[in-house]
């Protein structure tokens, strides 16, 4: 059996990744998300596409994710390979030439379903053997007006906060107590907490959202509370930041600023808000579930 050849997708042969037959067992096409190159009305750049071909025929592939004006990818969200062809679905990413986080998307409970847990646990272990290291499982959530509107607590006063000195601020304070396990990685490396709050900010200002959004909240005797971060990222509506400063918590404002993200998005127009927040933040979870936010997907993030 010749090796396999690897090397990057053009416009002219970008169908060769759909020539791969995919059981859409995980990842976004298991959710019925259509691959197509930008050129084409899709969100993938053919320049950002590796394949390996053996024999002409194509057994593994990988497509890197960024938003429009995104000069280099940020994440890995598509990866798929034949069976028995682990190798060079780890060469695959190990020739890549970019570093970023991969996004492995699966169904809730993906664990107890044997076909969808092999599918799962095949994809991570090519990635680790590329030098890849699981960081965190998500749960992704999604609200639609049929849900419901969950009631305004009324307990805190929100206001808009124009000067990003004042939402570093509180980002900081925010992180300094955080569960977010992509935080805590940050603020684990030499940026520490101020590079974690920079890469907060400079999340909010890449999303394609109004900066009259983004608010503090204050309770009625005018003390900080927390900030929530509405939005709309490329893929629509979103529940961008929840955070509570360290003196505030323990009162269940979560609930508090995620209804108010939801009623904000909501009189937006938006049919469908996106959330997500660690399977291991408890608290926040329980305000997802209590706020009518429903779990649809479930995601592996591996750095």
């Amino acid at each position: 059996m010749t090796g396999p050849v690897i090397r990057a997708l053009t416009r002219s042969d970008a169908h060769l990744f759909d020539s791969f037959h995919d059981p859409a067992l995980v990842g976004r096409s298991a959710f019925g998300h259509r691959y197509a190159t930008v050129a084409d009305g899709g969100e993938y750049r053919p320049e950002w596409i590796r394949v390996a071909l053996r024999d002409g025929v194509v057994v593994a592939r990988a497509a890197w994710w960024g938003g429009p004006q995104d000069t280099e990818p940020v994440l890995l969200n598509c990866f798929d390979f034949a069976e028995g062809e682990e190798a060079a679905a780890t060469e695959l990413l190990r020739r890549a030439p970019w570093s970023v986080e991969y996004e492995l998307i699966v169904p809730p409970g993906w664990r107890d379903l044997p076909r969808v847990r092999a599918a799962a646990s095949a994809r991570i272990a090519a990635a680790e053997a590329a030098g890849m290291k699981p960081l965190v499982e998500r749960y992704r959530y999604e609200w639609t007006p049929a849900d419901g509107l969950p009631e305004r607590p009324g307990r805190l006063v929100f206001r808009e906060e124009p000067d990003d000195a004042v939402i570093l601020d509180v980002l900081r304070r925010v992180h300094s107590v955080t569960l977010d396990a992509h935080a805590l990685r940050t603020i684990a490396g030499p940026g520490g907490l101020e590079q974690a709050a920079r890469e907060e900010l400079d999340f909010f200002n890449w999303c394609p959202s109004p900066r009259s959004w983004w608010q503090l909240a204050y309770t009625p005797d005018g003390e900080l509370a927390g900030i929530h971060v509405p939005a709309r990222n490329p893929g629509g509506p979103c529940i961008g930041f929840i955070g509570v400063v360290p003196e505030a918590r323990g009162h269940g404002y979560g609930y508090d600023l995620l209804v108010e993200s939801t009623h904000l998005l909501a009189g937006e127009g938006a049919t469908v808000v996106a959330g997500a927040t660690d399977r291991g933040n408890v608290p926040m979870a329980a305000a997802f579930a209590r706020a009518g936010h429903r779990i649809t997907q479930e995601r592996v993030h591996l750095v």
